[in-house]
């Protein structure tokens, strides 16, 4: 079974995490799969908004770091091919139309920067969210570094980014991240709600009110890609590697030569 399950329905597209056992953990194939779905959803006329959500019990657990090991992405090179994360941030920033987010359980890591990008974010009473950038030997993403204080302002957002530490449901509302609480069990079905009262709505004028907002994150394309190379390179230093064997080995890391 697919582990990004995509749904269509009255012009709703529905892309949902599909690895359980992983706690949704995101692969660069998973990358590729919300990478193509999303790029497709924005050409696609019958497409007029997108959901992302996860289960009931975890949004995403953010990368797999093992996978990301292995392969990680590799910003040195300007004419190389984009890598996954990379596809999927760009389809995030340029999403033309109304993109929602159900939130159930941890989202770590992009599971929480992606929902800078989306316009409506609801969540579950159970949702924890993490920035653990930092803890991990790395820096941010998706272009957290302007879009989070710009959302809660400079000392909040470099409490969520420096020190990493999770965050919960009432603090996001309150902050502004999410829209609204639910409980658990609901939350994906008042999303597609929501959703459905959208895609009845002009799409030209959707499409031109989104556009318009997003003029204020002037330099955001820019930002978002001094994040990546950043970020790849301090995947391939000795405080990342040590961190996330460290995850691994189920032990504190030891960052005293790092």
């Amino acid at each position: 079974m697919s582990e990004i399950l995509q749904h269509r329905e009255d012009g709703i597209l529905t892309l949902t995490f599909n690895r359980l056992d992983k706690k949704n953990a995101i692969t660069a194939a998973m990358y590729n799969a919300l990478a193509d779905a999303m790029f497709a959803a924005a050409e696609d006329d019958a497409v007029r908004v997108v959901v992302l959500q996860g289960h009931e019990q975890v949004f995403t657990a953010g990368n797999d770091l093992a996978d990301f090991l292995k392969n990680p992405p590799d910003m040195s090179k300007a004419d190389a091919e984009p890598a996954p994360v990379v596809r999927f941030l760009e389809a995030l920033r340029t999403f033309p139309k109304p993109l929602l987010a159900a939130v159930a359980g941890p989202a770590v890591g992009i599971g929480t920067t992606l929902l800078l990008h989306c316009d409506l974010v609801y969540a579950a009473d159970n949702a924890a969210f993490s920035l653990p950038f930092v803890n991990l030997g790395l820096c941010p993403e998706a272009g957290a570094s302007l879009l989070l204080p710009a959302l809660v302002g400079y000392p909040r957002a470099a409490e969520k980014l420096m020190l990493g530490e999770p965050f919960y449901a009432e603090e996001a509302v309150e902050m502004g991240l999410v829209n609204r609480l639910l409980p658990p069990g609901e939350v994906n079905a008042y999303a597609q709600a929501q959703a459905a009262k959208l895609a009845a709505k002009p799409m030209a004028s959707l499409t031109a009110t989104k556009a318009l907002m997003k003029k204020g994150q002037v330099g955001l394309q820019q930002i978002m890609g001094d994040e990546l190379k950043l970020f790849g390179a301090l995947l391939r230093g000795p405080a990342a590697k040590e961190a996330i064997s460290a995850v691994m080995e189920k032990r504190k890391p030891d960052f005293s030569k790092c």
